[in-house]
């Protein structure tokens, strides 16, 4: 991973996929605000909602700089890749994509309870400016799967569900929490707040997996989405920030 900065936007991003980043920062003179919809709605609408706020706000398309979206169900390898040509599109067209470089960092997910008939925006983070010393990021997801050099993503244990291979996927993701939160320049006692992201009980290894290890953030909780991560075969994600606004509209 890699830190470069997206000045049109305000912040720097951590290099990822094509698809989004790792995360994102707010440069200086600039913060990072998150923001939830109310009544979620279609993605391609989503943008159009986004689009209409940072005009109201005095900022340009390419301040958008986080989406979190939630499907009817996980998608497989091959309609997610294509699902993620058609997002990427509409960033080529704002003029947010870097070179071959997604700025925007991401989070899907399929909700167990009252699933949307389709892919949906549920919340998005952008840049105003502003003169807070305060850190400001989002962390994107991060599923249970390990990204080898050499060869396919291996999943953590696939198809277990035990509370042991529950313990052992958290902790690999929180590594990858881990990392992500120190490329950003960022440490846990700027995080404001974990989401969870999993179908099975978590009870069992949050306190010693995900709670102990965050240190400074523990005392803000952590927010259990009954969800399945974006593709089959995952069981477990987790995704962060630290901002000091959250709006809903």
């Amino acid at each position: 991973m890699e830190l470069k900065e997206f000045s049109p936007g305000g912040y720097a991003y951590l290099t990822g996929i094509p698809a989004f980043s790792s995360g994102v920062v707010a440069l200086s003179g600039y913060e990072v605000v998150h923001a939830v919809l109310l009544q979620r709605m279609p993605w391609r609408e989503g943008f159009d909602l986004v689009e209409s706020h940072l005009k109201s706000v005095g900022r340009p398309r390419q301040a958008l700089c986080a989406m979190e979206l939630r499907s009817p169900e996980p998608f497989t390898a091959e309609g997610f890749a294509a699902f993620n040509k058609l997002y990427t599109a509409i960033l080529v067209d704002w003029g947010i994509m870097s070179g071959d470089d997604n700025p925007v960092a991401r989070t899907n997910v399929a909700p167990v309870v009252a699933p949307p008939e389709d892919e949906c925006l549920h919340a998005f983070s952008y840049t105003v400016e502003s003169d807070t010393d305060a850190p400001t990021f989002i962390v994107a997801g991060a599923g249970d799967v390990i990204r080898q050099q050499l060869g396919a993503p291996k999943i953590v244990r696939e198809g277990e569900t035990s509370a042991d291979a529950m313990r052992e996927k958290a902790a690999l993701v929180m590594s990858v929490m881990q990392a992500r939160l120190e490329g950003l320049g960022m440490a846990w006692r700027d995080v404001t707040a974990i989401d969870a992201y999993t179908a099975h009980d978590l009870h069992g290894h949050l306190a010693s997996t995900i709670l102990e290890p965050a240190g400074p953030a523990a005392g803000k909780g952590v927010c259990w989405h009954l969800s399945h991560p974006p593709i089959h075969g995952l069981a477990y994600e987790l995704d962060m920030r630290g901002v000091r606004r959250e709006l809903v509209l």
